[in-house]
């Protein structure tokens, strides 16, 4: 593989405790913005329609507008965090999705035979039709209630499906995705301890829980809105942070057993260093990908772009600040060894205790 680093002798190590800081300032600035916005009476993320409610309505155009063009018309009519989505089987129709409309007046008394949440889903349903029409109504006229598109002339659009997305159902796919999300770093834990070592497993898995920590943080701070894309995003992330850590890693594990007699620090700088071009090469290429999401995705996409974009920068950098001193830290704890920086007048000499109690059998090679 190209490399562009050849003989790099950077001591990463030495600047574990600073990047840490920076890590441990960016939770504490999204736990103090989420925080703040929950005591004064906001919600702590900007959550989608998805997650916390609101209208889904199908329209039907007899000169379907861009999607664009739509967005910009409900932003004009203060629905500001709607999702446009294109028919799959229909190319005249489209896809609205609006929040809950604010001010809503619970009814006083609910009809005999309806529950209450019911007839509030209604009048949501309601009102999210009032404000998607007078949105629309800047392309034209909507068609009459008693006829459809094709027999009013005059009308440009027509309303042909209206449902509620309740705040129940949104409760119920954000747990699906914490339990996911949850389930899927157990199974990389289980397979980290297995295949190297747990004082390996818990480094990656800290590293794990940062970048996706530090990537809500961002959207607390910020305000960016979440939705499905973004727990999409956040599952990637998961598996992109890990495979970087583990390849790192690896390499710690064979410099370990090919020079026994270096101290930790100096196996951890060494790998690190050794592994800097393929790390350069495969995450530079997947920042610039995701850098044109984030450019020219839209925004439609501008939610999961900008989640894998904090989440790259993050998890690259993560792999060295967070995952390699915690692992190392475990390493020299239970190998009793004291870890030194480079210049200091002392370097104990360490082994790794997964190198301890594992040995290594060299078997002849038949020719």
């Amino acid at each position: 593989m190209f490399e562009f680093f050849t003989d790099l002798k950077v001591d990463w190590m030495g600047w574990r405790r600073p990047l840490i800081f920076v890590s441990v300032a960016m939770l504490v600035a999204g736990l103090v913005s989420a925080g703040w916005r929950q005591m004064s009476g906001q919600e702590p993320f900007n959550l989608g329609v998805d997650f916390k409610g609101g209208s889904v309505l199908t329209v039907k155009f007899r000169e379907k507008p861009t999607a664009d063009a739509i967005r910009s018309a409900l932003n004009s009519s203060g629905i500001t965090e709607s999702v446009i989505q294109d028919s799959t089987d229909k190319t005249d129709e489209v896809l609205i999705k609006i929040p809950i409309i604010e001010g809503e007046e619970r009814p006083a008394q609910a009809v005999e035979g309806q529950e209450e949440p019911t007839a509030v889903a209604a009048t949501q349903v309601d009102k999210g039709r009032q404000a998607v029409k007078s949105a629309l109504d800047t392309f034209g006229k909507e068609a009459e209630p008693t006829l459809s598109l094709e027999q009013d002339a005059e009308a440009a659009y027509k309303i042909v499906g209206t449902d509620s997305v309740g705040p129940v159902a949104g409760e119920q796919l954000r747990d699906a995705a914490v339990i996911a999300t949850l389930l899927g770093l157990v199974g990389m834990l289980l397979f980290i301890a297995y295949r190297y070592d747990w004082t390996y497993a818990a480094g990656a898995v800290v590293a794990v829980f940062h970048d996706v920590l530090v990537t809500l943080a961002f959207f607390s701070i910020f305000q960016w809105e979440i939705g499905l894309t973004v727990l999409a995003a956040m599952l990637t992330l998961v598996g992109f942070s890990v495979n970087d850590t583990i390849v790192i890693f690896d390499r710690i594990r064979e410099n370990s057993v090919l020079n026994r007699d270096e101290d930790l620090y100096t196996v951890t700088n060494r790998s690190i260093n050794q592994t800097m071009s393929r790390t350069v090469v495969t995450n530079g290429l997947t920042f610039l990908s995701v850098l044109a999401l984030v450019l020219f995705g839209g925004e439609v996409l501008r939610s999961f772009s900008l989640a894998l974009f904090v989440g790259i920068i993050v998890g690259t950098y993560s792999t060295i600040a967070i995952a390699s001193p915690i692992a190392i830290w475990w390493q020299s704890k239970l190998g009793r060894a004291e870890m030194k920086d480079i210049g200091a007048k002392e370097v104990t000499s360490t082994k790794l205790a997964s190198a301890s109690r594992r040995s290594v059998t060299r078997r002849p090679v038949t020719r």
